[in-house]
């Protein structure tokens, strides 16, 4: 009998979605047993505090790279937004699936859209890429932290601790909650952090022919995308403790790549801004774009803004 194949994954309902979608295609495509490993992260334990001050991306996949590393499980399905840029050695993405929603949506029981908030507004994000954009459009707004899985940001707006809080729309509607969603960022709105809205697969190295199945199964348009995205904050240095938005769309075959910078310490410092284009064929161009991008936001000054971060 063949032994199934391994995932490790959070125990969020969300992440749970996650892991299930990746066994489905798995199963559908090769025919293979797939088991889901359950497990509680650092990230998920620690909710009294921001991400930015007690470690960052990382807190939310270490627990499953020891799975792996130890042969409990042959592979992690991540929100790619909560991977580091720079994977341990002996790790690697070996694909990116096609990309959900990468908008950021609005969320209130009370109001339509940001702009119907009265002043003074409380608004709940814990990210602050979210917090210094949110502030560059109302700046008279309070914005309080919010923490947990999705389930415990809506039940914490339901209580009327919010009079909004501001989510991916991606785990919406991946959840069948998108009737929860009262309006949707338009990038130029608020312009969404690397790798939003996408799934990524992380295995070990070695596992040569698990990785070329998983290969096949990639979507490479957005696979090349978010290596541009993710080359920005590589650059940059980027992390939770850095408000940084990076989205890239296709045009033709040319990558638009948008990126956002807000001030580490001062969230209502002016957002430096800069957006490139370029062919993106390979990995390798879609990083080098993504490192264009951050040497524009470097030459506009984003090392004065990431300074007290680091």
């Amino acid at each position: 009998m063949t032994q199934p194949t391994i995932i490790a994954t959070r125990e969020s309902r969300l992440a749970l979605w996650q892991a299930e979608h990746v066994r489905d295609l798995l199963t559908q495509r090769f025919g293979m047993p797939v088991e889901l490993l359950g497990m509680t992260t650092r990230g998920d334990q620690i909710l009294d505090r921001s991400l930015a001050k007690v470690g960052g991306k990382g807190l939310f996949v270490k627990e499953l790279e020891t799975a792996l590393e130890d042969g409990r499980a042959h592979l992690a399905v991540h929100s790619l937004k909560d991977v580091p840029m720079d994977l341990p050695a002996g790790f690697e993405l070996a694909a990116v699936l096609e990309r959900e929603d990468p908008r950021d949506a609005f969320v209130s029981n009370h109001y339509a859209t940001l702009a119907d908030l009265p002043q003074g507004a409380c608004v709940g994000t814990s990210s602050l890429r979210r917090v210094v954009q949110l502030l560059a459009a109302r700046p008279d707004l309070r914005i309080e932290p919010l923490r947990g899985n999705l389930d415990t940001r809506l039940r914490k707006l339901d209580a009327g601790e919010y009079d909004a809080i501001v989510l991916a729309a991606a785990g919406l509607k991946r959840l069948g909650l998108a009737e929860r969603i009262r309006a949707k960022f338009e990038p130029q709105q608020m312009l969404p952090c690397a790798g939003q809205g996408a799934l990524g697969i992380e295995v070990r190295t070695e596992l040569h022919a698990l990785r070329e199945q998983l290969a096949a199964m990639a979507h490479s348009p957005t696979w090349l995308a978010v290596e541009a995205e993710r080359a920005v904050s590589r650059a940059l240095g980027g992390s939770c403790s850095v408000p940084l938005a990076a989205h890239a769309v296709w045009r033709g075959d040319q990558l638009d790549l948008r990126v956002a910078l807000g001030h580490s310490q001062t969230p209502l410092a002016p957002l430096l801004r800069a957006e490139l284009s370029g062919p993106a064929t390979t990995v390798d161009t879609a990083r080098a774009l993504g490192t264009q991008a951050a040497a524009a936001l470097t030459q506009l000054g984003a090392a004065a803004y990431l300074a007290p971060a680091l």
